[in-house]
């Protein structure tokens, strides 16, 4: 399984409900990797879903507020970057770790405007 990775994110309300997602990433990714790509983060883990093309997790939370509430902002969370398992690679391959790493390098400033949190 040393071919593919699991990135592990988290969308958490001012409430601290959580929602939690998982992309299927190719190739694998060093200690290194990790360190660079948590670098280019917002305070090393917050980034916003939507400007790096991640399916976003606020709807699992919206099934209970009924929508958009006062406690939602614009971050997710990144959690943790590992190999992949054999129960891991169920999922739907994402994209690669190399093409997410670019994507996220490529941010010169996280914009805010690009969720649907933004102005709430």
């Amino acid at each position: 399984m040393g071919d593919f990775s699991l990135f592990e994110y988290c969308y958490r309300d001012a409430s601290n409900y959580k929602s939690w997602g998982t992309l299927l990433l190719q190739g694998h990714a060093s200690n290194l990797d990790i360190e660079d790509l948590q670098r280019h983060f917002d305070s090393g883990c917050y980034f916003i879903a939507e400007q790096l093309r991640i399916p976003p997790l606020y709807a699992e939370l919206w099934a209970f507020s009924g929508g958009p509430s006062i406690d939602d902002h614009v971050w997710h969370t990144f959690h943790t970057l590992r190999p992949a398992t054999a129960q891991d690679m169920a999922a739907p391959l994402f994209d690669s770790f190399e093409n997410l790493l670019q994507k996220v390098k490529a941010v010169q400033a996280w914009d805010e405007t690009l969720s649907p949190h933004w102005g709430i």
